[in-house]
């Protein structure tokens, strides 16, 4: 990391209902990731949240996860 960026590793992804995933945020720690997706998943939607480390957990070799923006 060089003077002047920010590095932020930590993702929020949705599934929605029909499994499509989507990035909601990305965030510079698990602690504030998780607490964004604590707070989404709390409204009751039939939507998952979780929180990722980007380049990890997702099981298809890229990074991703299938993920879209």
């Amino acid at each position: 990391m060089t003077e002047g960026t920010v590095s932020l590793p930590w993702l929020v992804i949705r599934q929605d209902d029909n499994g499509n995933r989507y990035r909601v945020g990305r965030y510079a720690t698990r602690a504030e990731a998780q607490k964004i997706a604590d707070s989404l998943d709390d409204r009751g939607h039939k939507q998952l949240y979780w929180v990722e480390r980007i380049g990890h957990s997702n099981g298809n070799g890229n990074g991703d996860g299938g993920i879209r923006n």
